[in-house]
């Protein structure tokens, strides 16, 4: 496991999210395009303007929110932040 000093290391040393990242399209730790991968399970690890903010599960996971579960909510279909992202954009 992780220790706590090591995960607020690597969180000071990311750069800001991208908007693939705030609309949940990509992993917030790791940078994972979900549209592309050949099918990673994401969860659910923070919101940002009422949408999900997701990482790919396990270390990515407890990395971004201390738990390799996430929040133990189910993310959006993939489809679906797709259509927002783009909603977002116009």
């Amino acid at each position: 496991m992780y220790s706590q000093d090591a995960i607020s290391g690597h969180r000071r040393g990311r750069p800001e999210p991208t908007a693939e990242m705030l609309s949940g399209l990509a992993c917030l730790m790791c940078g994972t395009d979900y549209r592309n991968a050949p099918d990673p399970e994401a969860v659910v690890v923070a919101h940002h303007d009422g949408g999900q903010i997701l990482a790919c599960h396990g270390t990515c996971a407890r990395m971004a929110c201390g738990s390799v579960n996430g929040l133990r909510e189910t993310a959006l279909p993939l489809d679906e932040r797709v259509r927002r992202h783009r909603g977002d954009r116009s």
